[in-house]
């Protein structure tokens, strides 16, 4: 019976588990929109409404008057002004959420963006968030790179994300990558995507479920038919890391990679310097032909330590790559140190679109020798 009732439910759970993360937006101005939230509210059990308008009215109005301490009294003015006739359910947008089940009325797209980033003023102008929002950034590898592209959601440095990963979350993830168990087996493409939307659904966020392959290249690079601006290369596999960066060469887009340790950040200006060698020229003794062939960890070694460096890294994840094949499969990766890089690789990210950095180069920033005892 109750092996019965558990396919059923998994059956029935997959249909929205595996495929949807865009939401659903309804303008209530529009007759045919209206029509179809009614069906949706009517046709969907269970269904949680969430109207929490009028404190987004408030903080809208309140944010524009910062000099006014205004009254509840003066508030409601102020809004019923601003709606100009407009009832307040026609006002903004709906949106709905069918992973979760959720309608959420919201402000208006300019409104929304306006009223979410204002606290960034002015460690962001208002002049340069109109230069971030037509930026595409681009998004290998969901695991650091889930906390990166988090971090440039919630910052808004872009108008447009790609991300591109092939695996599902599994129970070993969940030391590093921010999710919950509710998620395994799900990709971790449509996890980012969802959370994202969850923060901002006005924000454009483009899947490649497959990672980055041959196929889905020019998807990747050229969304729209139009160069995207940045590409943060945070992959586990090596041949992507190279193709990544053989082709965002070719194309003249910088890449940042954040290797999660040490605080280590690559900045690669192939759009600065179109004939600068991929990995700051680190592996160009090595026969990169080779790597599609690379299976063992003998194999893949030359090429990992090259990469990022063995003299460089932490003693304890030198330790670690001793261990890998032995007493565990994988060179570790602390929650921590994904944190820290989805931090720090935003803010490079902000500053290479801003034009206010303009280095190619390999960075640290090091806990261990920053914050330590005497």
């Amino acid at each position: 019976m109750i092996h019965t009732l558990i396919s059923t439910a998994l059956e029935q759970s997959k249909i929205i588990e595996n495929q949807l993360f865009k939401p659903v937006f309804y303008n209530l101005t529009s007759k045919n929109d209206e029509e179809n939230f009614v069906k949706l509210l009517n046709n969907s059990s269970g269904i949680v409404v969430i109207d929490e308008i009028q404190s987004q009215l408030e903080e809208l109005i309140k944010l524009r008057n910062p000099k006014l301490k205004l009254t509840p009294t003066e508030y409601q003015q102020k809004i019923t002004e601003h709606l100009n006739g407009l009832g307040t359910n026609q006002y903004g947008i709906w949106i709905y959420y069918p992973w979760l089940n959720k309608v959420v009325h919201l402000l208006d797209e300019a409104e929304f963006i306006e009223v979410r980033t204002n606290r960034n003023q002015y460690k962001i102008t208002p002049e340069e968030e109109d230069i971030l929002a037509t930026k595409t950034i681009g998004v290998i590898g969901l695991s650091v790179g889930k906390a990166i592209a988090l971090t440039i959601a919630m910052e808004r440095i872009c108008g447009e994300l790609i991300i591109a990963d092939f695996d599902v979350i599994e129970l070993s993830n969940l030391n590093r990558i921010q999710t919950g168990v509710q998620n395994f087996g799900l990709k971790k493409t449509i996890i980012v995507a969802r959370e994202i939307a969850e923060i901002d659904p006005f924000l454009k966020v483009t899947c490649l479920h497959e990672g980055l392959t041959e196929k889905n290249m020019n998807k990747f690079f050229f969304p729209n038919d139009k160069k995207m601006d940045l590409c943060i290369e945070v992959c586990d596999g090596l041949s992507t890391k190279i193709f990544a960066r053989q082709k965002a060469k070719e194309f003249g887009i910088p890449v940042v990679m954040d290797t999660n340790d040490n605080g280590m950040i690559d900045i690669e200006r192939f759009d600065l310097d179109p004939k600068r060698p991929i990995f700051h020229g680190l592996i160009d003794h090595l026969d990169v032909s080779n790597i599609e062939n690379a299976i063992t960890n003998e194999e893949k070694l030359p090429f990992v330590a090259s990469i990022i460096g063995i003299e460089t890294i932490s003693p304890r994840l030198k330790t670690s790559f001793a261990e890998v094949g032995k007493s565990i499969t994988s060179w570790p990766q602390l929650a921590s140190s994904v944190a820290l890089g989805g931090g720090i690789t935003c803010d490079v990210s902000r500053k290479i679109l801003l034009n206010q950095l303009i280095i190619s180069g390999r960075f640290f920033v090091n806990i261990d020798k920053i914050i330590k005892n005497n």
